[in-house]
């Protein structure tokens, strides 16, 4: 079976957000879709590791932030690759509470729902929530697509994404050891350019060199 074929699916970029207790917490997820019109209602698919994933199910909501492109490649490297059990995901960032969740300003907008169903999967549990809320914060630019974040900003997914797949085949590496001279061990992503500088820090999740292989 060819599985390259699933990078053909189109996917978003997303922080889904909750709280844990007083404390705002959330996480990347880029499979979040619209499964009906009325009511509208909303599925995501959270990895059991995910400590969102705990608190989603604590609070019975969920909130969506639909990321832009122009949005700071730091809030993924935060949200996607740290932990929320450790980390407070939210010191620094600008956002605001709507129906008690957190939501990014550094947005399109977001969405609010209450959970009314759910499913597990050996990894992830799929939340069926209803929209309770929503808004638009920014109406010009593009919203950030999976293809965007891959190819512009060279970043991948976290491994707990429900889209995580190893690198594909050797051609792929071959191609982007042409390209490429150093690779992030932790976002993945990948610095063009003869020399790392020693003083570079990963534009995604903010480490140092000591953290980049030379392709």
């Amino acid at each position: 079976m060819n599985m390259n074929v699933l990078w053909n699916i189109s996917y978003g970029v997303y922080v889904i957000s909750s709280m844990d207790g007083d404390r705002p917490t959330g996480c990347i997820a880029n499979s979040v879709m619209q499964v009906t019109a009325e009511p509208a209602t909303i599925a995501i698919s959270i990895s059991h590791d995910n400590f969102t994933n705990e608190c989603i199910k604590k609070e019975n909501k969920f909130a969506i932030s639909i990321l832009l492109e122009t949005t700071d490649p730091s809030v993924i490297g935060t949200f996607g690759f740290k932990s929320g059990r450790d980390t407070n995901k939210f010191d620094g960032v600008a956002y605001e509470m709507k129906e008690n969740l957190p939501v990014l300003k550094d947005s399109r907008g977001y969405i609010i729902c209450k959970v009314i169903d759910k499913m597990e999967t050996e990894t992830h549990t799929v939340f069926l929530g209803e929209v309770i809320d929503g808004d638009v914060f920014n109406e010009s630019g593009q919203v950030m697509t999976y293809a965007y974040y891959h190819k512009v900003i060279k970043g991948k997914s976290p491994k707990n994404a429900p889209t995580y797949m190893p690198d594909r085949n050797d051609e792929d590496k071959k191609q982007v050891a042409e390209k490429s001279k150093y690779v992030c061990q932790i976002c993945g992503y990948i610095y063009e350019g003869e020399t790392l500088p020693p003083d570079f820090k990963c534009p995604i999740c903010g480490q140092g060199v000591e953290k980049f292989v030379k392709l």
